[in-house]
């Protein structure tokens, strides 16, 4: 818990804090709180409609699968996985054994090509590029 946190949720503490203060400035920290608060309870309602609306949708389903007598493996049958499309190769070196490593250039640079570049004091923009 931050100090923050421990100021606020401590009446002592939050007492301290406000010697000196003015009424206004009291007032407008409980302004503001209570709008959080209220936003705060406005999105946990959004979230929960979301949420029985899915379980609306999902009873529904399931209540059709039952209906037209289908089971969860003959749904599966009919769907085929989404495969990634890979990305072509950008960047290619041959290592000191004359093995040949491929990169995109996307993502972290790969072992071999972060050696490489130390050794030939290159950057990405440097590397080989594939023909």
């Amino acid at each position: 818990m931050t100090d923050f946190i421990k100021t606020l949720t401590r009446k002592n503490s939050l007492r301290k804090q406000c010697q000196g203060m003015k009424l206004a400035d009291i007032d407008k920290v409980i302004t503001d709180l209570n709008e959080i608060r209220a936003e705060i309870e406005e999105e946990a309602k959004r979230e929960a409609e979301i949420e029985q609306a899915k379980k609306q949708k999902l009873e529904e389903i399931q209540r059709l699968m039952k209906e037209a007598d289908i089971d969860l493996e003959e749904l599966k049958q009919g769907v085929e996985p989404t495969a990634r499309k890979s990305v072509k190769a950008k960047y290619v070196i041959k290592d000191s054994e004359g093995k040949e490593h491929h990169w995109s250039g996307r993502g972290r640079t790969p072992i071999p090509f972060r050696e490489y570049m130390e050794q030939n004091n290159l950057t990405k923009d440097q590397l080989p590029t594939v023909d």
